[in-house]
């Protein structure tokens, strides 16, 4: 009888502690899911997503500033990310910003250079409009800390109809005035001045089309705006030192050589001045030799 109730105590507790288990292994594949999602969600938008057969169309676009631990790896990825989901990058501005430089000399041929600086991008992609999401989810990996998020979506549904409209009624116009032109006959200025209807009808309608198309690519395609930055760096490296120019001087024995021959090149160039005066000095000492003759006589 104890034994029974032995084992029965035994199974109870062993149940109970697998139950216990599993829920701990529940609620902690829960916590790290909620986290997950979190991250994940940090920075996405449903704002305005284009349901099936919607006569609406929005212009979606994303201004996102944020830090990461290394703007370089967060450029790549982010960009490898674009270019997989059917997105292109249409500006990249990746630099270093020193902010202070100082050389601190630590042998007679050895220099330490201490550089702080800080590395930021700004980076400007399109991507599918319906892939915004999965995009700016994808980004979020990457983010340290996110500083703000925008994101807009503007409603151009009407503008695009108004300019369809505008389209049809340039169309008809356009046939009026040229059955106009062609009934005018001979009448040379009314045909010009039909024609300069026609025409200015025609650039309004092309610049509807223009106006129409590119607000179709920015239907299709969203625009991001990112701003990454991460902390200051501080680089140290070890240079060689700048010698004295006193260093550089040659010794004395050699100074005296060169000190020889500059005298002698002088003495050479002394005597060639005065050989180049022989015919003055020749006059000159005629003149004495005359005036010592003359002045006794």
């Amino acid at each position: 009888m104890k034994t029974t109730a032995k084992l029965g105590l035994t199974a109870l507790t062993i149940i109970t502690l697998l139950f216990s288990c599993k829920k701990a292994d529940y609620d902690s594949g829960e916590l790290a899911d909620a986290k997950m999602a979190a991250d994940t969600t940090a920075i996405s938008s449903s704002a305005a997503v284009e349901q099936k057969d919607s006569k609406q169309k929005f212009i979606r676009t994303a201004d996102i500033k944020f830090k990461v631990k290394n703007v370089v790896k967060s450029t790549y990825a982010i960009e490898n990310a674009v270019q997989k989901f059917g997105g292109f990058v249409t500006y990249t501005n990746l630099q270093s910003n020193i902010h202070d430089q100082i050389k601190t000399k630590i042998s007679q041929d050895s220099t330490l250079e201490t550089t702080k600086y800080s590395v930021e991008n700004n980076i400007t992609i399109r991507v599918p409009n319906t892939r915004l999401d999965t995009i700016i989810k994808t980004i979020a990996k990457q983010i340290d800390f996110l500083d703000y998020r925008i994101i807009k979506a503007d409603d151009v549904s009407i503008k695009l109809l108004a300019n369809q409209l505008s389209q049809k009624r340039g169309a008809v116009n356009e046939k009026r005035v040229e059955k106009a032109i062609d009934s005018k006959g001979k009448k040379i200025n009314d045909v010009m001045d039909a024609e300069n209807t026609l025409a200015n009808q025609k650039e309004e309608n092309d610049n509807r089309i223009i106006e129409n198309l590119s607000m179709q690519d920015q239907i299709n395609f969203s625009t991001i705006t990112l701003q990454l930055y991460q902390n200051e760096t501080i680089k140290q490296e070890i240079t060689a030192g700048e010698k004295d120019s006193a260093a550089y001087k040659p010794n004395l024995g050699i100074q005296i050589i060169d000190a020889l021959k500059s005298g002698w090149y002088i003495l050479q160039a002394i005597l060639v001045f005065f050989v180049n005066l022989w015919p003055i000095i020749l006059l000159i000492i005629s003149g004495f030799f005359l005036y010592k003759k003359y002045y006794k006589k």
